[in-house]
């Protein structure tokens, strides 16, 4: 086998509807972990940790991916909306995310952080 067979191997892997579903469950539940000041992404990953034993490994990864991202971006939006970093990574957001909600500008702020 060549390499563009292992890739195509592990393209068909990652699509697939259950590695896809548990993404975007992890980050939903990452977004509610970053928003939450006190718990990090590093946290959420540490914490849902013991519930990826059970899965095949794709989907944890998946999962525990998308616990990490959406919990840097949920630490944004608490830094953006209230002037209250929700995680570490983010402390710098409300340098100017804060100043752009102030000016009206919220929704533009959000996406320059995603």
């Amino acid at each position: 086998m060549n390499v563009w067979e292992y890739i195509l191997i592990g393209l068909e892997n990652v699509f697939t509807f259950s590695s896809l579903m548990w993404i975007n469950v992890g980050l939903f539940v990452g977004v509610i972990f970053g928003a939450l000041p006190g718990l990090t992404a590093t946290m959420g990953v540490a914490l849902f940790l013991p519930v990826t034993f059970g899965m095949e490994p794709i989907p944890s990864f998946m999962l525990l991916l998308g616990i990490y991202c959406g919990g840097i971006y949920g630490g944004s939006i608490t830094a953006i909306m209230i002037k209250t970093p929700g995680t570490p990574a983010s402390a710098a957001t409300v340098l100017d995310g804060y100043p752009m909600n102030q000016n009206g500008h919220p929704g533009k702020a959000l996406d320059v952080a995603l």
